[in-house]
């Protein structure tokens, strides 16, 4: 379309069907269940391998947990806001308002993940994922001691760091190659 937000504009965006067979329906099975395509395929798909590589490790994020998906977006913003990624927070924004069924969750996590309307634990899990992505050096039993005294098993705590460090990574690609979030992202989960 020609309205459309590019998906990024420091690298060509390829055309999707120029892209390996198992991207364009991988790419295809995302367009079909949001309705649009997320730009972020579109930009990754400059490098086709890694582009497959990186929704391979997302998949398994959200489908090896022991988190709960709502935990995982919550996540994903809070570390986005620490980041500054416009992409990430308005994209995981609009998944964390509709897995959290909260609108006003998403910009509170963004903006200052303290301050916001969440319980102890979720406050405890964001303190960590917070400390992966600004003092990763300084983790210590100490940490992972107080997400188990909120109830987070060892797994989980594994992967509420591993999403802060995989989303780290996403981040510092969003910036690298300008990523644009689509419109459609901006009004999702607000009613």
């Amino acid at each position: 379309m020609a309205d459309e937000i590019p998906a990024m504009t420091r690298f060509p965006v390829p055309d999707v069907e120029e892209l390996p067979p198992e991207l364009q329906e991988r790419i295809e099975e995302e367009t079909e269940r949001a309705g649009f395509t997320p730009n972020v395929f579109r930009a990754l798909a400059y490098r086709p391998q890694q582009a497959q590589a990186f929704i391979q490790y997302h998949d398994a994020l959200i489908e090896e947990t022991a988190l709960e998906r709502e935990e995982i977006e919550m996540i994903v913003v809070t570390v986005s806001g620490v980041n500054d990624c416009l992409y990430c927070i308005v994209a995981h924004g609009a998944l964390c308002r509709i897995y959290a069924d909260d609108p006003h969750l998403a910009e509170q996590l963004a903006t200052n993940h303290r301050t916001a309307n969440v319980n102890e634990a979720h406050e405890a899990m964001l303190d960590f994922a917070v400390k992966v992505t600004e003092e990763p050096a300084r983790i210590d039993d100490e940490d992972l001691e107080e997400l188990e005294a909120h109830g987070f098993s060892r797994k989980a705590i594994w992967d509420v760091g591993n999403v802060a460090a995989f989303y780290n990574l996403s981040n510092r690609l969003a910036h690298l190659t300008d990523m644009r979030p689509n419109a459609e992202f901006y009004d999702l989960g607000r009613d």
